[in-house]
């Protein structure tokens, strides 16, 4: 079988977008199997079953298997050989605690770097603050009116993702916002509590304005003592809430 493409006239490469369209419907995938994770908190060793769910999406196992191998990088599934594809158990105390010292790293690098940009990255600052706030606010109605909407929820994180992702996009170092990716994958694991509701948004809310005002000061240390604040708040807040009788 001959699998060579032709050359255009011009000497010029050809490409197909086949893959484009492949991975695109890998991500759609991906998001579906993701989404159902996070809802639905399925009992850890839950078996997911490739055919089962391209069944249930309409599509072929191919994009099912794919988004399966990179929902293997977040932690929330687990492969086993010959046995397939499993819901993960919840993230331990240990590794959360781990996975919070590299946060602590890299977040705290990256605020640094940052206030280089300052200028610049305030108005993007401030924007993707507004828009966390109003998310939290969303939630805290929900859960007043004793009516938590996972769905809030999980728009409240992706805005408090979006507020920590300006700052790595203005540290000018493109390492850190591929690690900061990478990192952000696992971070999904302290989502599957998520339809509990959320705990700490008037917190979180308040140590994102203090990192703001952080940013507008003249100290340049100020942004990196507030962002590490915020992170070792946040780690503590976590722990609590996923194991309270851990130290």
């Amino acid at each position: 079988m001959d699998n060579t493409r032709p050359v255009p006239a011009d000497g010029s490469l050809a490409f197909s977008n086949a893959g484009i369209e492949r991975r695109g419907l890998r991500d759609h995938v991906y998001d579906s199997i993701l989404d159902m994770l996070l809802r639905t908190d399925p009992t850890p060793g839950t078996r997911l079953s490739i055919d089962t769910i391209a069944r249930q999406l309409g599509v072929s196992p191919t994009p099912v298997r794919e988004a399966l191998v990179d929902l293997e990088r977040t932690g929330l599934v687990t492969r086993e050989a010959l046995k397939g594809y499993r819901v993960a158990p919840p993230i331990g105390a240990e590794q959360l605690g781990e996975l919070f010292e590299a946060r602590e790293m890299l977040e705290a690098t990256a605020a640094r770097l940052a206030t280089a940009a300052i200028d610049r990255m305030l108005p993007d600052l401030r924007a993707a603050q507004e828009r966390h706030r109003l998310a939290g606010e969303a939630v805290i109605e929900s859960v007043e009116r004793g009516e938590p909407d996972v769905g809030l929820a999980s728009d409240y994180f992706a805005r408090d993702s979006d507020f920590h992702a300006v700052i790595f996009d203005h540290s000018g170092n493109r390492y850190l916002r591929d690690m900061s990716a990478g990192l952000g994958a696992q971070l999904h694991r302290l989502r599957q509590s998520v339809h509990r509701g959320v705990t700490d948004v008037r917190e979180a809310i308040d140590e994102h304005n203090a990192i703001i005002d952080a940013f507008t000061g003249v100290d340049a240390t100020a942004a990196v003592d507030a962002m590490t604040t915020h992170i070792r708040n946040v780690r503590a807040r976590a722990l609590h809430d996923q194991h309270p009788t851990a130290p």
